[in-house]
């Protein structure tokens, strides 16, 4: 089984219209290129864009079935492709970072909301999410194991360990910071020590704070037929605008974990009650972290 994602590395437009139109052209591009899933980078709804008003934030907000939402779910639906959009979204009195995956058949199977929020910049306006979540999705060549991590996330390594024991095959990662070497090297760890594939669609150059690299690794370190070990890294873009396709090889993947150290099989959990304790010492007080 193949699996094949879509990074949807392009730059905002001004408004959900416009929005919608660059989405859509993204959208049947990643179709033609073959995708089974297509990504957009992190909140497109705004393009990242997150007002400190509340009465602007409230207002760029979107409910979970807003039209412009449906409009994505139709194309997956029109376009028999899997859709990832990321947005603004209305949370009662608050307002999160969220993304929706809908199937090829336009079946809403995922919703995940930021947990960690960047409280030190615009997103302290933001309510965190509450937890993290797989669903099984449908392919035209299968079934995967999706969970999905939204930029910052990804700097804490118990963001994809819990989607891993979760049982997540697959992290889709939407983004929208520079992307270099340490925070690509960040997803190589994160996809190598849970043995699974992590895809991280940025923005373009020209998006201020971004520069693509765009990114997919798939976790497999090491194959019997190689004498040593082999770069996880199966795509990685350059900074410029585009539609770029990662293939994940689901059933190397599979056998990769059924036989590889790493994962679950020697764990310690019980050693790693420090993990879950919430007191934060020096020299990493900041006056500004939320619970």
């Amino acid at each position: 089984m193949k699996l094949r994602v879509a990074f949807l590395q392009i730059l905002p437009g001004k408004g959900l219209s416009e929005q919608y139109e660059r989405g859509e052209r993204a959208v049947r591009r990643a179709k033609e290129l073959g995708a089974d899933i297509a990504l957009f980078p992190e909140m497109w709804s705004t393009g990242y864009d997150i007002p400190q008003d509340k009465d602007e934030l409230e207002a760029a907000s979107l409910e979970r079935d807003s039209f412009f939402i449906k409009c994505f779910q139709s194309l997956a639906r029109e376009y028999e492709i899997s859709v990832g959009i990321t947005y603004l979204e209305s949370w009662g009195a608050f307002s999160r970072n969220s993304i929706a995956l809908f199937d090829m058949k336009g079946e809403r199977v995922l919703d995940y909301a930021k947990v960690h929020t960047c409280d030190f910049g615009e997103e302290r306006v933001l309510a965190p999410g509450s937890d993290f979540f797989v669903s099984e999705l449908e392919t035209k060549e299968g079934k995967v194991k999706v969970g999905a991590m939204i930029c910052f996330d990804r700097e804490f390594p118990e963001s994809a360990r819990i989607l891993m024991l979760k049982g997540a095959e697959i992290i889709l990662v939407p983004n929208a910071c520079p992307m270099e070497i340490n925070r690509l090297s960040q997803l190589r760890g994160r996809a190598y020590e849970n043995m699974l594939g992590i895809a991280t669609c940025n923005y373009p150059k020209g998006m201020p704070d971004c520069n693509g690299h765009s990114s997919a690794f798939d976790g497999v370190a090491y194959l019997p037929e190689l004498p040593e070990s082999r770069d996880t890294c199966i795509l990685e873009t350059g900074e410029e605008e585009g539609v770029y396709l990662a293939e994940f090889d689901m059933d190397m993947i599979r056998d990769y974990r059924k036989r590889e150290v790493h994962g679950n099989a020697y764990r310690k959990p019980e050693k790693y009650g420090l993990l879950v304790f919430d007191r934060v010492e020096e020299p990493f007080k900041r006056s500004d972290r939320r619970s």
